[in-house]
């Protein structure tokens, strides 16, 4: 089995533009890869297309990746569409990679797309309404509200009604579990979201760049006790991409820049109890890349998680193993999470800050370790990074992510 590099990288800002189309966003952020690489587009072997929304908001569905790019100008390869909730993007690199390593071609490009903010509000919300089992959404929801009995909010004449994606109550409901059996407080988790949005402030990418501090995180609107519109990831368009070569093919590329893909693991929930923490999913999945790579939590210099809210970084940071199970509160408001602290988590500010556009996350969790490994993130850099982790979930079902995604990439 080779070794795969990540030889370009590409991504666009993020935010909400009416204006802009999935076309346009692939187009860019594709572009941004190859002229990184320095290659071209002829170069490509095949690509793998993420996108999650397209279908939904605008009836482009079955051959988005075949639209996207063709319009572009790659043709005649073979592209393939990959939908796997919030999880596409790493999904995506997951299976370009593995395709290299079949010796089916030398250059993969890998890249996701997504436009999500909609002037007909009830679609945009709409895109959500997939991501679990539909079948059983009643039963669903009362066992994990059940979750959070008696943890109470202290301002419930205070509800907030405004329009919201029903993962934000979910992950409300686990927050509170998290609460019962631990200890965890509010303010812990505002220091997560505090923190995200202070090293955004560096990412001209990101969708909010504004440092805001714990007490005004706390007196925001309430989203979903205890998430307070900070803690929860926007809505976003955006596209990322990273074109990724065999080792044999490292020598048409400018290796200083190349980074090893060192692991990447694709894992499905189980059903497991919700007191279970050591079967997550997600911590399921980083032994298996820890152990796949020969490397630890206490080898990371860094590592990009799935914050869709506050909480879901708390509880990611502790199935990476960078702490015990219920020490995720205290690790994160002690300061260790930050930049400068022992392990930076999300120094690109998260999905809280950078933006979420479903179809490219995982993919802007890349670009940005990718940055960081080279030494190229700028004022967010974390000195002498070695090596990153990025933990990429998606949808929902049982008590956890219906998938994850890891991936471990080292600086050459």
């Amino acid at each position: 089995m080779t070794n795969i590099y990540i030889v370009g990288i590409g991504m666009t800002s993020f935010g909400k533009y009416l204006n802009r189309s999935v076309k346009q966003m692939t187009s860019e952020a594709v572009n941004s890869a190859i002229n990184d690489a320095e290659c071209k587009l002829s170069d490509i072997d095949i690509a793998y297309f993420s996108n999650a929304a397209q279908s939904v908001l605008e009836g482009q569905a079955t051959i988005p990746g075949q639209i996207a790019l063709r319009t572009m100008g790659l043709q005649s390869v073979p592209i393939v569409n990959v939908e796997n909730a919030c999880a596409s993007a790493s999904t995506a690199l997951d299976m370009a990679s593995t395709w290299l390593k079949a010796g089916r071609g030398g250059i993969a490009l890998a890249v996701g797309a997504e436009k999500m903010f909609h002037e007909d509000r009830d679609k945009m919300f709409s895109v959500f309404d997939g991501g679990w089992d539909i079948h059983n959404s009643k039963k669903a929801t009362e066992a994990l509200l059940h979750l959070g009995v008696g943890v109470d909010d202290p301002d419930v004449d205070n509800d907030d009604n405004a329009q919201r994606s029903i993962f934000m109550d979910v992950y409300a409901a686990l927050a509170k579990y998290h609460m019962k059996c631990f200890g965890t407080t509010q303010e812990q988790i505002a220091a997560v979201s505090a923190k995200n949005h202070e090293h955004s402030q560096y990412n001209y990418l990101s969708q909010y760049q504004k440092a805001i501090s714990i007490e005004e995180v706390l007196a925001a609107r309430k989203v979903s006790w205890p998430l307070t519109l900070p803690m929860c990831s926007p809505i976003s368009d955006g596209a990322a991409a990273a074109i990724i070569c065999r080792e044999d093919e490292l020598y048409r590329f400018d290796s200083k820049k190349a980074v090893k893909i060192e692991a990447t693991v694709l894992r499905t929930g189980s059903d497991r109890k919700p007191e279970e923490f050591t079967k997550h999913i997600t911590h399921v999945a980083a032994q298996q890349a820890y152990e796949e790579s020969s490397l630890g939590p206490d080898d990371m210099d860094l590592a990009e998680v799935h914050d869709a809210t506050a909480f879901a970084e708390i509880q990611q940071i502790e199935n990476l193993g960078f702490c015990e199970f219920g020490e995720g509160g205290h690790m994160s408001i002690s300061g260790e999470t930050r930049i400068g602290g022992n392990i930076p988590i999300n120094p690109s500010g998260g999905l809280e800050s950078k933006g979420h556009p479903i179809g490219a996350t995982g993919l802007a969790q890349i670009y940005e370790l990718v940055a960081q490994l080279r030494g190229d993130a700028g004022k967010r850099q974390v000195e002498g990074a070695r090596f990153g982790i990025a933990e990429n979930g998606g949808g929902f079902h049982g008590v956890e992510e219906a998938v994850a995604c890891l991936s471990i990439l080292s600086r050459c």
